[in-house]
């Protein structure tokens, strides 16, 4: 697995770039409401949505659950579009449940990475950051929007740090994986 992350380190820095720069618009322009969000949500779950179906449609393997999955996004970009207060409150608890879930894989990469133990520490704290951000929002549902933007951007951006640090310590990996490689060749 280290091996498939270091030769991909490049997404991991993009991923935490984005991630910081999301959180940084969530800190400086708290005006965004979760409204706000679930609208966005609702417009990408509708695109992603007829995306799987066309991926799906030209697939000879897999094509009934592209297909489906297609169908379903469809139907909760809808929802969200329609009923943006109900899918205000669900898109709250996506997103806890999100971070949780996401949180626990970074924390089960990090004790993975047997070999990298420096980078170890990154993944296990990004992912802490996640599950503490998930237990934060299912605590408190009923803040007000502007402060679980805000919430949600802070620990965007110390997540996104610790990201692109993850992605330069996959990078050094990189380089030493091709150099044993290469002297392998010989």
């Amino acid at each position: 697995m280290i091996e498939l992350l270091a030769r991909n380190w490049a997404w991991v820095l993009v991923r935490g770039i984005f991630t910081i720069i999301f959180g940084a618009m969530a800190v400086f322009w708290p005006g965004i409401t979760l409204y706000v969000l679930v609208i966005l949500f609702g417009a990408y779950a509708i695109v992603d949505g007829v995306t799987s179906i066309a991926m799906g449609a030209k697939r000879s393997y897999g094509r009934g659950f592209l297909i489906t999955l297609g169908i379903v996004g469809i139907i909760a970009g809808l929802i969200a579009l329609l009923w943006p207060g109900l899918s205000a409150l669900a898109l709250l608890y996506v997103i806890a449940f999100w971070a949780i879930i996401s949180g626990i894989g970074s924390i089960v990469s990090g004790f993975g990475l047997s070999r990298d133990a420096g980078g170890r520490w990154l993944f296990v704290i990004s992912g802490l950051a996640g599950v503490v951000l998930g237990i934060l929002l299912l605590i408190n549902p009923e803040e007000g929007a502007v402060a679980l933007v805000v919430t949600i951007g802070f620990f965007a951006i110390i997540w996104g740090f610790f990201t692109v640090f993850t992605a330069v310590r996959l990078r050094r990996l990189a380089v030493e994986l091709d150099a044993r490689q290469d002297f392998t060749d010989i």
